[in-house]
């Protein structure tokens, strides 16, 4: 029984601090739409991540330069006839010649053509990552809301048995209740406790990683209208319908697409690779020709003999058939995702229509009258807490029914890749 009373003003007093501790911080109040708002602006790794589509455009223009000229100066280390040191004047030798590399078979225009496609890449990859976090983010939004409106109940809850739990201190001190009673409601009251501060910790988890992608440090208190949740209803179009949107919309789908065309392109890069650059220059020679002050053209090129890129070229053409296989791959798998999300929003729909307001209405009419009945003896003890049980635990469950139906909704729309439900 020492255990027992140990065990339950630890969990109150515990549970009393944690909350007074959420509560000493001002919690910030948002809608959806401004919690959107709030997160493409702050979220630090969207904005690390608009960086690199920086960084891969800069990349377009560094393939799209020319390579610079090539300058030689030689000169004479030691004139014998004028016995001078570096003799670069009219008596002595210099020569000065310059090579500019010109690029063959449209090289220059497919890496540029490469350059652009991996920029590409990198906004799809943005917007991956838009979506996955703004996922995130809403069903943290509503498992937040739901969470504290399981909160709110449970807090009427104790506050009653509280009440009851002190009625009966004060009726046991009398000898009018067994001390069995009385510590059944202490287990009912210690049980309670228990599943608010579980709900506590889950609703912390839930703060942390919201406030992380908003960046903000406070708590967050979501605003959310009758209206902003009867817009999540089952969607009028086809499963087929909704496939052809998600192979249309997903940023994961086109980018599995670009390293597809990208790998097209290296292999066309690859060959041009095979043909050999020409080097164009010119020379001025002093004395050192067979006439003096000699000026001469040249060009140069490699012969294709031993390396005609044949491995590079081979590997490029591999690398084809493998993001062809990975992309007929993704396809299948958007698909199947959106079909299992489908499934799983009709369900989760027809379980919440089937219970919501009737279930609701009656135990809310229910529990009114619990405590009255018992402090009445209309009801035994054995009945209330009974009764009380199942109340609390129906209450949590229902939340987090509405919670999942709301996350299976968003999940529908992140697997589509389009906002379905405005």
């Amino acid at each position: 029984m020492r255990l027992l009373f140990s065990l339950f003003f630890l969990v109150v007093g515990f549970h009393s601090v944690l909350a007074q501790s959420v509560a000493s911080q001002d919690s910030l109040l948002l809608t959806l739409q401004q919690a959107d708002s709030l997160f493409v602006k702050n979220n630090v790794l969207l904005l690390a991540e608009r960086f690199r589509v920086d960084a891969s455009q800069a990349q377009i223009l560094q393939a799209s330069l020319y390579d610079n000229p090539t300058v030689t100066l030689e000169v004479s280390s030691y004139n014998n006839e004028t016995r001078r040191v570096l003799d670069v004047g009219g008596q002595g030798q210099k020569t000065v010649a310059i090579q500019q590399l010109l690029y063959t078979a449209g090289k220059r225009n497919k890496r540029i053509a490469l350059a652009s496609e991996a920029a590409q890449l990198t906004q799809f990859e943005l917007l991956d990552l838009l979506r996955g976090l703004r996922f995130d983010l809403r069903s943290r939004f509503y498992s937040i809301y739901f969470q504290q409106k399981t909160l709110a109940r449970f807090d009427q809850q104790l506050a009653t048995l509280q009440t009851t739990v002190a009625a009966y201190e004060v009726q046991y001190n009398r000898n009018n209740v067994s001390l069995r009673e009385l510590l059944r409601l202490k287990a009912l009251l210690f049980q309670l406790s228990n599943d608010r501060t579980a709900i506590l910790f889950q609703l912390a988890d839930d703060q942390r990683a919201l406030r992380t992608l908003l960046s903000i440090d406070q708590p967050i208190k979501p605003v959310v209208a009758d209206e902003t949740l009867a817009r999540y209803r089952l969607p009028t179009q086809t499963e087929d319908t909704l496939q052809q949107l998600a192979v249309r919309n997903r940023p994961d789908l086109k980018a599995i697409e670009s390293l597809t065309r990208q790998a097209e392109l290296n292999y066309n890069l690859q060959k041009a690779l095979a043909v050999p650059d020409m080097r164009v220059g010119g020379t001025y020679d002093q004395a050192g020709s067979y006439i003096q002050n000699y000026v001469g053209l040249s060009v140069s090129a490699d012969i294709p003999v031993f390396n005609r890129n044949q491995g590079a070229i081979r590997a490029a053409r591999s690398q084809i058939q493998h993001q062809g296989q990975l992309q007929r791959q993704k396809a299948i798998q958007v698909g199947n995702e959106v079909a299992t999300a489908l499934q799983k929003v009709r369900e989760v729909e027809r379980r919440v229509q089937s219970v919501e307001q009737p279930f609701t209405d009656q135990f809310d009419q229910l529990n009114r009258g619990v405590v009255t009945s018992f402090q009445k003896g209309n009801i035994t003890l054995l009945e209330f807490v009974d009764l009380i049980e199942a109340y609390n635990d129906s209450i949590s469950q229902l939340n987090r029914l509405k919670a999942d139906r709301v996350s299976a909704y968003e999940e529908l729309n992140y697997l589509v890749g389009e906002d379905l439900f405005r």
